[in-house]
């Protein structure tokens, strides 16, 4: 599996000058001699015992800390804990992306990650279409931008040893409402917004990143055709997740990255990435400066506002659909040719 070198991520203007630099990374790592084709299940079994028994000796390292950290709720000891439980979670993921890159017989084409900081606060937005997106965002970020931070479901504390995991590292847990819930009781809503905006006042105190998948849910063109959608390879963004992060933290953001993750050959699933089978993935970033007027504005209560982040939002949205739709176009022509 091959992860090239890529230029600056100042943006897409930068991407004919990066070609250069990509091209030059051309070797992949040895795969793993594992099981393939019909036997394929065999790799993908020792792939997900590998990974959980990996999980299960990092957490054994995490839960003391972070009782520590519970049992002392003070700032400072916040200072002092969350880097060493950030710096835990980063040598799981690390451990993690090893034994997936090894397993894989495909490149991954990584661009624009270049200039990034590790002691920085970023805010990062990306196109979501599989579990296995999080993977692939984890091992293009890993010890280039602090600890991914995402926005999880409420349900999803419960999960047996990595649940507890994402609590002790501070993932924002939100209870997600439906239209219909909403319109009977407006205050759901900002009820989710407060307990965004107090979970990205805790990663304020170290350098953190916040995650957003600002879709919502995993793209399918079933979902793009029922909502709508004006887009051929995204669904509708839902501003508010981004707009409560901006507004809560976004002076202290060096910039968000924008991120564009495809699959030409199609969208694999976690057992498919478990497999050696993810086959190629392609990843576009680029930096956007934050507007400062974001940073103080209500989203909630400025009618104006909310229509000119939904503007901001959409326009980029329009770019990240026309990127993916050139992304594609080989594999499209290729299957046609076919």
């Amino acid at each position: 599996m091959t992860f090239p070198e890529s230029s600056s991520g100042a943006g897409r203007a930068a991407a004919a000058q990066s070609n250069k630099s990509d091209a030059r990374a051309s070797e992949r790592r040895r795969v793993l001699p594992l099981p393939r084709g019909r036997f394929a299940w065999v790799t993908g079994t020792v792939s997900t015992v590998w990974l959980a028994l990996n999980t299960v000796f990092w957490c054994l390292l995490l839960f003391p800390l972070a009782l520590l950290k519970l049992l002392l709720p003070f700032a400072a000891v916040r200072r002092s804990v969350d880097p060493v439980l950030n710096g835990i979670a980063t040598a799981w993921v690390s451990c993690n992306a090893g034994w997936l890159a090894r397993i894989q017989d495909m490149s991954w084409d990584v661009r624009g990650h270049d200039g990034l900081r590790y002691a920085d606060w970023y805010l990062v937005n990306c196109n979501h279409q599989s579990w296995v997106d999080i993977f692939v965002l984890q091992h293009s970020l890993n010890r280039r931008i602090p600890l991914l931070k995402f926005f999880l479901k409420q349900q999803l504390i419960y999960v047996p040893v990595i649940g507890l995991a994402w609590w002790a590292l501070d993932f924002p847990f939100m209870k997600r409402h439906g239209k219909a819930a909403l319109r009977r009781n407006p205050d759901l809503g900002r009820q989710d917004q407060e307990a965004a905006r107090r979970a990205c006042a805790k990663f304020s105190l170290v350098p953190t990143s916040v995650m957003v998948f600002a879709e919502g849910t995993r793209f399918s063109a079933a979902k793009r055709d029922a909502q709508g959608s004006p887009y051929r390879h995204l669904l509708k963004p839902k501003a508010g997740g981004l707009a409560v992060a901006l507004n809560a933290m976004g002076k202290r953001f060096r910039s968000m990255i924008d991120v564009t993750i495809v699959y030409p050959g199609g969208a694999p699933s976690f057992w498919d990435l478990a497999c050696g089978r993810a086959g190629q993935v392609l990843v576009r970033m680029r930096q956007l400066p934050v507007p400062p007027e974001f940073c103080d504005a209500d989203y909630t209560g400025d009618k104006a506002f909310r229509s000119t982040f939904h503007h901001w939002l959409g326009q980029q949205w329009q770019a990240k659909d026309e990127e993916i739709e050139a992304l594609t176009a080989p594999a499209r022509a290729g299957a046609g040719a076919d």
